[in-house]
């Protein structure tokens, strides 16, 4: 199976010299890292870190989503990166994996691991292997340029989760984990979310503080009920208290969060904003 790009041209460049320009920039924004990190070398199978990232278009999070890519860069690449992503198009099952084949970018063609994506499958009472929740996705395809721009050496598991219930992102975490130690793979968690939607910047702010400080916490109960309780949009809680929860079962039981913004700090326009943040879990 290819998975063609579905917002090249859109949330970023499709032609590749382009591409590589604009994620260059990201890194050396004033919002990014200020440089750009030569990657390491990494062996064993117990990748120290799982981290999050935004998902919007490069010119509004990919300056936030630099401070996690450098991290990893700095910490090498594992085997593998398992990316969870929230379902925006309401398409496919509750939780989605694409199991087999490729996806395509304009740096190239990566590979899906389908031994580990199929022990996913195998460990979860709700994960299916689905194609049709990734056709049009964009939250996992804008990571992919991020990692191809240091290396090649790496394959993906692409899980979209329909479902983000505390239940399901659990059985997901569990899942992951049973999947990883019979394996012996080495791997990263990527979760992928922005944060609130279309609050004024002041409320964005205030909304985005309860998450980012409960994430901070480690605490992937309090993340559910309070984005539950005060309605907060973040899109993508459930790969968070996904990532919460294996990060703690792996020994990754602190978190750093690295770097936050609102599009109306890119824009000027804070009446109408999109929370973004980075962090790492170690």
């Amino acid at each position: 199976m290819l998975r063609r790009p579905a917002v090249a041209g859109s949330f970023y460049p499709n032609n590749p010299e382009d591409l590589k320009k604009v994620i260059e920039d990201c890194f050396l924004d004033d919002a990014g890292v200020s440089e750009i990190p030569d990657i390491n070398s990494f062996t064993g199978s117990d990748y120290p870190i799982n981290v999050m990232v935004p998902h919007a278009g490069y010119q509004y999070s990919g300056a936030i989503a630099s401070h996690s890519y450098c991290q990893i860069v700095q910490n090498g690449f594992p085997e593998v990166f398992i990316i969870l992503s929230p379902n925006h198009t309401g398409l496919g099952k509750e939780i989605s994996v694409f199991n087999e084949g490729q996806w395509i970018t304009p740096l190239g063609n990566v590979d899906v691991d389908d031994e580990f994506a199929d022990e996913i499958i195998s460990a979860s009472d709700i994960a299916t292997s689905d194609f049709n929740a990734h056709l049009y996705e964009h939250s996992i395809e804008v990571q992919l340029p991020f990692l191809q721009y240091f290396s090649d050496d790496f394959k993906i598991v692409p899980i979209t989760m329909g479902s983000q219930s505390f239940s399901a992102s659990t059985d997901l975490a569990n899942a992951i984990y049973e999947a990883g130690n019979k394996l012996n793979k080495s791997y990263c968690v990527i979760a992928s979310t922005d944060l609130s939607h279309f609050n004024n910047q002041e409320k964005a702010n205030k909304v985005d503080g309860f998450v980012l400080e409960d994430i901070g916490d480690m605490n992937e109960f309090k993340l559910y009920e309070e984005v539950v309780q005060y309605n907060i949009t973040m899109c993508g809680y459930g790969p968070v208290i996904t990532t919460i929860s294996l990060s703690k079962r792996t020994n990754k039981s602190n978190c750093e969060i690295l770097a936050y913004r609102t599009s109306g700090d890119v824009t000027g326009d804070m009446s109408s904003v999109v929370g973004y943040a980075s962090g790492i879990f170690k």
